[in-house]
């Protein structure tokens, strides 16, 4: 009898829609609990949790309610549970890789980052995932071979609104219920966890949307008038240059070196083996960061939001941040007005700039994007020589991007600013193979921290290659060389697995151990100068383009630029993370949660000094960002005229055929070319670069890499 009342219940419209919706719930459920991190803090938000897919699922499937037609209701129900399905699944896989949720911008912008992304996709599946997709495809094909008949019984439109008023009843319980626990909940969002943990991921998808319309109607309205806050701010926050300083490397090649996903906790670290023997992981880098030769800083973190390493440009480029939602370079970069390091160094100071990459020159749409911050040249991934043998999904592997780059490099005429993206220390931190494999893995029980030193030694090799090809040629006497980690290389869902390695307990792991780890570093070597050290300023990337001004002897007063000079003794050390928390000196802020830096500990009361203090900090962080955001969202650079720069006109720049144009600027100047390939009698320097492979440099191998490539 109950057998036959369940089959009958299925067999029911009402039934194939509660089956489907109970499915949802429940898969919604799992992914709470097994692939996101929502931070639970009591009983109640747990409660709130479980009941929050609800409303919105019943919501969404009532419409297949409405349309008479029998069969085609059970179609468009499908439809509607696979699209929502899509939908929590793309977050899953997401989240695996930026601890974070997809916004609109982010959809929008997904066919501008590239297919590499697609091999990382499947590389973050794994084999449980298929619960997210059994229920579709075990009722559709119960549908498909009439196991489940279809019901040709008519729902009376009374019927469907009666569903889909329940479902708004419930959703309204539920938002009362989340404004209980949060108060002002849709107006102070400090994270996008919060809106998926106390309202859903369909109800965060649609608050997303909502927010970027509103941006997108933000830009159109903007005008001259909402640049005047955004002038004020920067011209208070002004700090002025340390005078020691100011111009120590005036006239110099700047050579920015990417470190990619590399964490100041890095720097000095020594893996242990399995038999208790120490390795430096980063022997080289380590040198430069003690050397008096290099300005060193162990308190910087990054800043970047769900851009990551296009947001670390964004940032050193024009000293503001990324978009709150999605990469600015793939949203914004082809369309908004800059005033970007290179376009500045051109202008003030006559420096050619270039980028090189070795990966296609689509992802994160740097080939439009750079056309605006002003770079003269982009060799990316189709200058080089990539084979299956020396690259991985996020392109060359650096020792032959390192050394193939050189003939690119030595065409360019001097000063030049540069900057040279490295990829081999990128997730998922795969072993190297053949005679690059031999450091060390890890013994976590995550595969990706097992990965990341090894990644890392390997490098630190190909910079120590880079340099030697640097001081060959002479040019290096004459650079400013500045390495900085772009981002988090181990997020925060996996950190606990590292805290081992840290001396750490992975059972104490919170927030305020995440928090710390985001420090990444920055140096800035300059040969021949000998006042160098580590300094203990805590600063972002936002500091570093008023930093680089201000070392090559300009002053960035005058352009709209929302970091400090590092070096400054104005600076005030406040360092806003994306998401609005903060970090100084004293304290380290997560949401609303306050930490003492000195001792870790978590502030359950604040004093009313401290409150007021806190309060203060929160402020100028927030100012910080609205101010950002103001500039992005608004294209307001398009109003400032006082900077005295000229405007750019970004379809003068081509990327094709970089090295003809270089080699024929230089035929053009003759004697007075100052490229390092005319420095040196018109020879190429190729050949002065020198590549080895880990086996090598152990003295196991009996092979030598290539160091150069035939000029493409």
């Amino acid at each position: 009898m109950k057998h036959n009342y369940q089959k009958n219940w299925i067999n029911s419209r009402l039934g194939f829609f509660a089956t489907l919706a109970f499915f949802f719930w429940v898969k919604t459920c799992i992914a709470y609990f097994v692939d996101f991190n929502l931070n639970m803090e009591n009983i109640f938000q747990y409660f709130i949790l479980i009941i929050n897919p609800i409303a919105t699922t019943l919501l969404l499937f009532s419409a297949a309610l409405y349309v008479k037609n029998p069969k085609k209701s059970y179609i468009v129900l499908l439809i509607i549970s696979f699209l929502t399905t899509l939908l929590l699944y793309s977050n899953i896989i997401y989240y695996r890789e930026f601890t974070d949720f997809i916004t609109v911008n982010t959809m929008l912008g997904a066919g501008k980052v590239s297919s590499g992304l697609g091999k990382s996709t499947i590389k973050m599946m794994r084999p449980y995932d298929i619960i997210y997709w059994i229920d579709i495809i075990g009722l559709s094909l119960a549908l498909i071979f009439k196991k489940i008949k279809i019901d040709t019984r008519p729902i009376k439109a009374r019927g469907a609104l009666a569903v889909t008023s329940f479902a708004v009843f419930l959703f309204a319980v539920n938002l009362t219920l989340a404004e209980a626990d949060r108060p002002e909940l849709l107006k102070r969002t400090f994270s996008r966890d919060h809106i998926v943990k106390y309202l859903g991921m369909n109800a965060f998808t649609v608050y997303d949307g909502v927010q970027t319309y509103n941006a997108s109607q933000r830009r159109a309205q903007a005008s001259e008038n909402d640049l005047v806050s955004v002038q004020e701010y920067a011209k208070d926050h002004y700090a002025k240059p340390n005078e020691e300083l100011f111009g120590m490397a005036k006239g110099r090649n700047v050579i920015y070196i990417h470190l990619e996903s590399f964490q100041q906790f890095l720097i000095d670290y020594k893996l242990k083996d399995e038999n208790g023997v120490e390795h430096e992981v980063t022997p080289f880098i380590n040198q430069l960061y003690h050397s008096n030769e290099t300005f060193s800083f162990d308190n910087v973190f990054h800043q970047v939001g769900s851009g990551k390493t296009s947001d670390s440009e964004t940032l050193l480029e024009n000293s503001f941040f990324g978009l709150g939602q999605g990469p600015l370079f793939s949203q914004l970069g082809d369309k908004n007005t800059f005033q970007a390091a290179a376009n500045i160094l051109n202008q003030e100071a006559d420096y050619t700039s270039a980028v090189f990459h070795g990966n296609g020159g689509s992802f994160w749409n740097r080939n439009e994007t750079y056309k605006h911050l002003g770079y003269d040249y982009f060799f990316d991934g189709s200058y080089y020589d990539v084979n299956e043998s020396n690259s991985f999904q996020y392109g060359l592997h650096d020792k032959p991007f390192m050394s193939q780059s050189a003939q690119y490099l030595e065409h360019l005429q001097q000063p030049f600013y540069t900057k040279f993206i490295s990829v081999s220390n990128h997730y998922p931190y795969s072993p190297l193979k053949g005679d690059e494999g031999g450091f060390p893995m890890a013994n976590t029980p995550d595969a990706t921290i097992n990965g990341y030193f090894a990644t890392a030694n390997y490098l630190d090799k190909s910079i120590e290659e880079f340099f030697n090809y640097l001081k060959e040629t002479g040019v290096y006497d004459n650079s400013m060389i500045i390495l900085y980690g772009d981002h988090y290389g181990i997020s925060n869902s996996r950190n606990k697995y590292l805290a081992d390695l840290l001396d750490k307990s992975k059972d104490d792991w919170g927030d305020f151990d995440d928090a710390q780890l985001q420090r990444v570093p920055l140096m800035y070597h300059i040969p021949g100068q000998t006042k160098g050290k580590v300094s203990h300023t805590y600063g972002g990337q936002v500091d570093m383009l008023p930093t680089l001004l201000h070392l090559l002897g300009i002053d960035n007063s005058k352009y709209i630029q929302l970091g400090q000079d590092m070096f400054s003794s104005e600076k005030d050390q406040i360092v806003a993370f994306r998401n609005g928390s903060f970090m100084t000196p004293k304290y380290t802020v997560v949401g609303q949660a306050v930490y003492l830096n000195e001792t870790g500990e978590l502030l359950e009361e604040l004093t009313p000094e401290q409150t007021t203090e806190i309060e203060d900090l929160r402020e100028k962080v927030t100012t910080q960002l609205n101010s950002s955001d103001a500039l992005t969202n608004g294209d307001l650079l398009r109003f400032h005229t006082d900077s005295g720069l000229k405007p750019l006109d970004p379809k003068l720049f081509d990327y094709k055929n970089g090295l003809e144009k270089a080699e024929a600027i230089e035929k053009e100047k003759g004697s007075k070319s100052t490229s390092i390939y005319s420095q040196h009698g018109n020879k190429s320097t190729a050949d002065l670069f020198k590549t080895k492979t880990y086996q090598e440099y152990h003295g196991n191998a009996t092979t030598t890499s290539s160091s150069t490539t035939e000029n493409k």
